[in-house]
């Protein structure tokens, strides 16, 4: 069955549910003269809007562009053929993503494969516009998403087709103010910006230069002009990240006025306290290469992401830890998806054994590290600020109550004053008055963090953090201790899927470790306990 945005998967897919939703269900739905650009913003509108002349000519971004000018285009090749006439963002790259494009069609000829292109355009190196849609059937039925950059305002606004003409959902800054923040498409794109889940290599469920798509001989998929010019997903991340950090500095530009105060710190400084989003990693190693013959097989080397936040605090805080990355037997890895009922499982398909390539687990976002990057850079927060807040549960770079508790001493309004790092030792001063009295507490291990002479933290947290892989490593080295990591890794899977990010079922393998268990956690000598 399909409707305005494909089957039900695909609809889905577009994590933009809650103005499919209203698209569907809505009075206005059958009402949506042709032509008319309209909002719909959800969190706040109850129905769609038509925008008057002033609001569209506002939206300086492409694709506004083609609703200036008169123009409507109902599916993806009329929208690349106006970009084209018009002259407008004239390099394009076009990308497939499947979460069941390593799994034989057939094997599973009655899967549902619901393969999405990416597709975006750019005058020079960035992205200038994104976008989404269906890569099978009807053109004008599977769904159609548009984002694109507004360099006058300095945000990515968002769009979609809606039976015969389009709406703007929204732009970025509406990902981070309530009520917008997490409807709409905000369950997706979080934090305002462009998104790819699987960002690093080796880029699961994504055609790259680790992967290619299954697709069965004859599939009209074959004879598309853009399956055709297919780029690897390892541009794809180059592009992304680069439009992260284009928002990101956008977004703090706009945040600290010409008085240096600082609207909304909190919103900046949850990006250092708490999981606002995430990624997913996994090992570059295909799990069949593995289990098919584990005598055999070289060890895993898990990712790194998954021990601790090795973006931030090794790369963008430059902590000097050195230490061997951490291996796992492969027949410890191969034992472990028997014992748990390792598979892929998606209505009535079931496949044993784990992802395509092994160990999938979620990581510190992007999104979030670049904000600490840009603020530390930017010297609205000093090194060791940023440090000492990061060290507190850092074996845990996800998911952290504790650090998450630290987001409270964070005022909404607060004076950068970067002379001196006025803002972090006021910050900090806060935390250490709210953790007297309370040894123990997150706030208490931010200040023993903090009290760390300048010159010397760096060199202590490389030496714990040093201490804590070398546990990890020694635990991982025998089969229970793999086994409580293994345990750890469902956990976290499982905080995933409670995320609007979770969209698929086939992202993640299923196991028989039952989902009422407790919640787990890493402590900082490698073992893992329940999450407190």
């Amino acid at each position: 069955m399909t409707d305005a945005y494909g089957s039900a998967s695909q609809r889905r897919a577009t994590a933009w549910r809650q103005v499919a939703r209203t698209a569907l269900a809505g009075p206005m739905a059958d009402r949506l003269a042709p032509k008319t650009l309209y909002r719909f913003l959800a969190g706040t509108d109850s129905d769609f809007v038509p925008m008057s002349a002033a609001e569209v000519a506002a939206l300086r971004d492409p694709m506004a562009a083609l609703f200036h000018g008169g123009t409507f285009p109902l599916t993806v090749s009329e929208l690349l053929a106006a970009l084209d006439e018009g002259g407008l963002v004239p390099k394009q790259s076009s990308f497939l993503v499947g979460e069941a494009g390593q799994i034989p069609p057939e094997k599973a000829p009655d899967l549902t494969r619901d393969f999405r292109f990416a597709i975006t355009r750019g005058r020079g190196s960035d992205a200038d516009l994104a976008v989404s849609t269906g890569a099978v059937g009807d053109p004008r039925e599977v769904f159609l998403q548009v984002v694109a950059w507004d360099g006058d305002a300095g945000v990515f606004n968002y769009y979609m087709r809606i039976t015969e003409t389009w709406v703007w959902v929204g732009d970025s800054h509406h990902a981070l103010e309530e009520p917008t923040r997490g409807n709409g498409c905000f369950d997706s794109h979080v934090n305002g910006s462009l998104v790819m889940k699987e960002l690093r290599q080796p880029w699961l469920n994504w055609q790259s230069m680790n992967s290619t798509t299954l697709v069965a001989d004859g599939d009209p998929l074959r004879d598309n002009p853009l399956y055709r010019s297919l780029s690897g997903a390892e541009h794809l991340e180059i592009l992304v990240r680069s439009g992260i950090r284009r928002w990101t500095a956008a977004r703090i530009r706009r945040a600290v006025d010409g008085a240096g105060t600082i609207a909304h710190a909190d919103r900046l400084l949850r990006h250092l306290c708490t999981t606002t989003t995430v990624n997913l990693t996994s090992t570059d190693r295909e799990s069949t290469a593995v289990v098919d013959d584990p005598a055999a097989a070289d060890p895993l080397t898990l990712p790194l992401g998954f021990w601790l936040n090795n973006d931030a605090l090794l790369d963008v805080l430059e902590i000097p830890a050195d230490f061997p990355r951490p291996t796992v037997a492969a027949q410890h890895y191969a034992d472990s998806l028997t014992r748990h009922g390792f598979a892929l499982v998606e209505g009535s398909f079931r496949q044993p054994g784990d992802s395509f390539f092994a160990f999938v687990v979620p990581e510190a976002s992007a999104e979030d590290t670049e904000v600490v990057s840009q603020l530390v850079s930017g010297g609205i927060l000093t090194p060791h600020f940023a440090a000492s807040l990061l060290m507190v549960d850092f074996p845990n770079p996800v998911f952290s109550p504790r650090r998450a508790a630290l987001l409270e001493q964070v005022p909404e309004t607060v004076q950068a004053d970067p002379a001196g790092g006025g803002l972090s030792q006021k910050l900090a001063e806060r935390i250490r008055q709210a953790s007297q009295g309370r040894p123990g507490s997150p706030e208490a291990e931010f200040t023993a963090n903090w009290d760390l002479a300048e010159t010397t933290w760096p060199a202590a947290f490389a030496a714990r953090i040093n201490a804590y892989m070398a546990a990890v490593a020694a635990n991982a080295a025998t089969d229970d201790g793999f086994d409580r990591y293994v345990r750890l890794a469902e956990s976290r899977r499982r905080e995933f899927r409670a995320m609007r990010l979770n969209e698929f079922a086939l992202t993640l393998p299923v196991t028989t470790i039952p989902s009422s268990n407790p919640l787990l956690q890493m402590q900082e000598d490698g073992t893992v306990v329940e999450k407190s």
